[in-house]
C-alpha cells in the first residue's frame, strides 16, 4: 500500500475556527466482471466509506484512535458485493479524529506534531477470472468538496448543516465538476498496519423515559448513564431551525448538569462551552441525522431550539456503542442487588471500550493505563478482548520511550511521562499479557511485548531509592472521600509492592516462553524488592506493613509480601482495620482490587458481601441509593461532586461474584477451582466462562437444608471441586 494521503485543503479545525469535514469521490471504469476486489483504507483520523452509494464503514470512529506517528491503522474491504462491471464511485467523508484532536489540548494533543487536516490513503484492487487486474490508489483524481458536517471533534462533539447536503454525492453519475481536486497531504510518520482490534458498533438502542421542560428547552432522560450517540428522527422542521444538544451525566431538577463534564472552568473554559454538544440546522421537512465522528457519555440530553410538537418520544434515540466484543462470562444469583452492582460493571465496561479501555466517556476519551491496569483482569473475565488489548498492546508499545517508561495515557504524543504514570499505572505493559495468557492461554502476547516489559523492569530498578523501594508516579487513586487528593497509603507503599508483583509475573511469563535470560532478571528484581520491603516497610514482630492501611495490608497479603507463618496474624491486623472503619472499606482502586479476594481467600466472604452490599456509604450498596447507573470514580458521601459517574476500575466486584460467590475460579486456560462460599444471604448464584476449550459452568442453590451443586467443563480442562457441604453433580449440558 503506497504511503500516498490525500485530503481537500491543508487547513483545519481550531477553537476558534471551524472548517468542515470534506467529501471525496472518484469515479472509474470497471473494464471487466471482478472475480476477486478489495480496498485498503488508512483514514486519518476517521472516515465513512461508500460503494456506489451504499455505506460499507465497518464501524464507528474506523479505522482506529492511534497516534498517527507511531502507526497508521487501515482497514481491508472485500468489495466484489459492492463493484459491478462498468462505471463505479467510491465515497469517503473524513472526519479529524486524532488527526486533529481539537478538544484534546488538555492532554497536549493541539501541540502535536502531526496535527494537521484530515486525510486518507487507499489502494483498490480487482481481478478477473482471466487475469486482467484493476488498480487504483488515491491520487489527485479525486475530487472533493465540503459535507454538511461543520465541524467535528471526538471530545467536542458534532455540527452539522443539513442545508449543505449534496444529494447523490457518492454516486457514479453524480456530476462533480464543480467540485476541486484532491490534494496531496504529508504522510504521518506511523507505519501502516491493519486494524485487528473489533470494530466500534451499536449493542442497543435505548428510548427516553421522560422528558422534561425546562426555560432552555426539553431535558430527555434516557434512564442509564452510557456511551454513545443519538439519533435524531424529526417528522417536520422549518428550514433553517437550529437544534442544540448538550449531553451529561446528571440533572439537577429540570435541569442539566454539568459540572461532570467540564474541567474546571478557570482553567480550561473552553471546556464548559464546547464539550459534548452537537448542533443540527434543518434544510426542512423531515429529518434523520446521527452524528459521524464523536461519540457521548451521558443520560441526559438537553435539546435547545424544538417546538413542543417537536418534542416527543420519538424525536431521539440513544444509540448505546462499544468495541463489538463478544461476552464470555457471566454470573447471576438471587439478590437483586448483586445483579445489579455487576450489571453496573458491565455497563462501566462497555461505555469505557472504545477500541481500549478509557477512563470516561464524557469528557476524557484517554486510554488510562492505571484504569485499564485495574480493569483488565475483570473485562477479561467478561468480555473477549483478546484482539483488542493485544491492538492496544502495540501502542503501548510504540509509546514506550528511551529510557524505557510508559506514558499515563496511550494514544499520546509526550504527555503523561513526567504526570499521570507510575508503577501502578504502567503495569498495564504486564497486567494485559498476563491475563490473555492466563484466561486464553495466549502465549505470543508474551512474545510480542517481552521486551517492553524488560525494558521497564530495568527502568524501573534504575528508579529505586537508596533503601531499595521505588516511588514515583500516582498511587491508591480514589481512595474512599478523598477525590484528587493523595491517598493514605503512601507511595512507596504501593508503588514497591507493584513492581515486586510485575517482577514475579513477568518471570513467569518469560518462563512460559522460554527466555531464561529476562526471566532470571525478573526473579532477581522480584527477590531484591521483596526483601526491601520489608525490610524497611513491614514490622514483622505484628505483621503489619507500617502504614498500617487496608490497602497495604491487603496487598502485603495478595501479593505475597508476608512469609506463611506471618499471614494469619497480618490478617487479622487487616480485619481490624475493617472493623475499625465500621465494617467498611476505606482504599482506593489498588487496594479494592484486591480486598475482597484476601477476605474470600480467608474465609470471610460474609464480610466481603457486607462490605459491598450494605446501604450505608460508603459500599457499592450506597451507589444505588444515589441512583448510579454505571460505577463513579470515586466513592464519595450523599450531595457530595464527584469527577465521573462512569468508570471501570472499582468494577472487579464482577470477577469476585464470579470466583468467589458462585465459586468459578479460572486459574489458567486449562485449569479451574470451583470454590463456592455458601452465603447465608443467597439461595442461589451461578456463572459461566467460555475458555478457549470451551464453556465452564457452575450453580448451587439451596433445597430445604441441603446445598445442590452443578457444574461442567470441557474433558480438556482439569477442573478440581471444593464444595464441602453440597450435593456435587457433573453435567454434560446447560446447568
Amino acid at each position: 500500500m503506497k504511503k500516498q494521503f490525500i485530503g481537500s485543503k491543508a487547513e483545519y479545525s481550531t477553537t476558534e475556527k471551524s472548517v468542515p469535514a470534506p467529501y471525496l469521490r472518484r469515479t472509474f471504469l470497471l473494464p471487466f466482471e471482478a472475480e476477486q476486489a478489495w480496498m485498503k483504507v488508512c483514514g486519518l483520523g476517521f472516515y465513512r466509506l461508500f460503494v456506489n452509494g451504499q455505506e460499507i464503514t465497518k464501524g464507528h470512529l474506523a479505522p482506529y484512535i492511534s497516534n498517527p506517528d507511531h502507526i497508521c491503522y487501515y482497514d481491508r474491504y472485500d468489495l466484489l458485493p459492492y463493484l459491478k462491471q462498468g462505471k463505479n464511485a467510491i465515497g469517503l467523508l473524513l472526519g479529524n479524529g486524532m488527526m486533529n484532536a481539537v478538544g484534546g489540548f488538555v492532554w497536549d494533543f493541539d501541540k502535536a506534531p502531526w496535527r494537521g487536516a484530515p486525510r486518507v490513503a487507499l489502494e483498490l484492487e480487482a481481478t478477473a477470472e482471466s487475469g486482467e487486474s484493476f488498480r487504483l490508489i488515491a491520487d489527485e483524481q479525486f475530487r472533493t468538496a465540503d459535507s454538511p458536517v461543520r465541524f467535528d471533534d471526538l471530545r467536542f462533539g458534532e455540527f452539522y448543516d443539513a442545508r449543505e447536503e449534496i444529494p447523490g454525492w457518492n454516486l457514479p453519475d453524480f456530476d462533480d465538476r464543480s467540485w476541486s481536486p484532491a490534494l496531496i497531504l504529508p504522510a504521518p510518520h506511523g507505519a501502516f498496519r491493519p486494524c485487528a482490534a473489533e470494530p466500534i458498533r451499536v449493542i442497543r438502542t435505548v428510548k427516553p423515559v421522560r422528558i422534561l421542560q425546562n426555560e432552555s428547552g426539553y431535558l430527555y432522560d434516557f434512564g442509564i448513564n452510557s456511551a454513545g450517540v443519538c439519533r435524531l428522527r424529526l417528522a417536520h422542521a422549518t428550514p433553517g431551525q437550529k437544534l442544540t444538544f448538550r449531553y451529561a451525566e446528571q440533572a439537577h431538577g429540570n435541569d442539566l448538569y454539568i459540572n461532570s463534564v467540564v474541567f474546571p472552568t478557570e482553567r480550561f473554559p473552553d471546556y464548559f462551552e464546547q464539550n459534548q454538544k452537537d448542533i443540527y440546522i434543518a434544510k426542512g421537512g423531515a429529518a434523520e441525522w446521527t452524528p459521524s465522528f464523536t461519540y457521548h457519555g451521558f443520560r441526559y440530553v438537553q435539546v435547545e431550539g424544538l417546538t413542543a410538537e417537536q418534542a416527543t418520544p420519538d424525536l431521539l434515540e440513544f444509540e448505546v456503542m462499544s468495541s463489538d466484543l463478544k461476552t464470555v462470562g457471566g454470573f447471576s444469583c438471587s439478590s437483586d442487588m448483586a445483579n445489579k452492582l455487576f450489571s453496573m460493571v458491565q455497563n462501566a465496561d462497555r461505555s469505557n471500550f472504545y477500541y481500549f479501555p478509557t477512563d470516561c466517556p464524557h469528557r476524557e476519551k484517554n486510554g488510562w493505563t492505571g484504569d485499564a491496569a485495574a480493569s483488565c483482569f475483570q473485562m477479561a473475565m467478561l468480555y473477549d478482548c483478546e484482539a483488542s488489548f493485544c491492538e492496544w498492546l502495540s501502542n503501548i508499545r510504540c509509546a514506550q520511550n528511551e529510557q524505557g517508561a510508559i506514558p499515563g495515557i496511550v494514544p499520546t504524543d509526550r504527555w503523561g511521562y513526567d504526570f499521570g504514570s507510575g508503577p501502578a499505572w504502567d503495569a498495564v505493559a504486564f497486567h494485559l499479557p498476563y491475563a490473555l495468557w492466563k484466561y486464553r492461554g495466549n502465549t505470543e502476547v508474551i512474545r510480542e511485548n517481552a521486551e517492553m516489559m524488560l525494558r521497564y523492569l530495568q527502568y524501573a530498578k534504575s528508579r529505586r531509592n537508596e533503601n531499595g523501594t521505588v516511588a514515583f508516579g500516582l498511587g491508591d487513586w480514589a481512595s474512599v472521600g478523598r477525590r484528587m487528593s493523595r491517598p493514605e497509603t503512601p507511595l512507596e507503599v504501593t508503588d514497591s509492592i507493584v513492581i515486586m508483583e510485575l517482577a514475579k509475573r513477568a518471570a513467569e511469563m518469560f518462563e512460559a516462553i522460554g527466555d531464561r535470560s529476562k526471566q532470571t532478571f525478573a526473579q532477581d528484581l522480584y527477590r531484591e524488592m521483596r526483601s526491601a520491603i520489608r525490610r524497611e516497610l513491614l514490622d514483622a514482630d505484628t505483621a503489619t506493613i507500617r502504614c498500617r492501611t487496608q490497602t497495604g495490608q491487603a496487598m502485603g497479603l495478595y501479593f505475597g509480601v508476608f512469609e506463611e507463618a506471618e499471614r494469619a496474624q497480618a490478617f487479622a491486623v487487616l480485619k481490624d482495620l475493617i472493623h475499625e472503619k465500621n465494617d467498611s472499606f476505606d482504599c482506593g482502586f489498588l487496594g479494592i482490587s484486591v480486598l475482597f479476594h484476601v477476605l474470600s481467600d480467608f474465609g470471610e466472604s460474609e464480610l466481603a458481601w457486607k462490605m459491598i452490599t450494605k446501604r450505608e456509604y460508603p459500599s457499592y450498596g450506597h451507589l444505588l441509593e444515589l441512583g448510579e447507573t454505571a460505577l463513579p470514580e470515586h466513592f464519595m458521601p450523599d450531595g457530595a461532586p464527584n469527577d465521573s459517574h462512569n468508570h471501570h476500575f472499582f468494577g472487579d466486584i464482577a470477577r469476585w461474584f464470579i470466583r468467589a460467590v458462585a465459586g468459578l475460579r479460572v486459574e489458567n486456560a486449562q485449569e479451574v477451582v470451583i470454590r463456592p462460599a455458601f452465603l447465608g444471604a443467597l439461595d442461589f448464584a451461578e456463572a459461566y466462562y467460555d475458555l478457549p476449550a470451551g464453556r465452564v459452568a457452575v450453580k448451587w442453590k439451596r433445597e430445604g437444608n441441603q446445598i445442590l451443586l452443578w457444574y461442567r467443563a470441557p474433558e480438556t480442562v482439569h477442573c478440581i471441586v471444593e464444595a464441602e457441604g453440597a450435593e456435587v453433580q457433573k453435567q454434560s449440558g446447560d446447568l
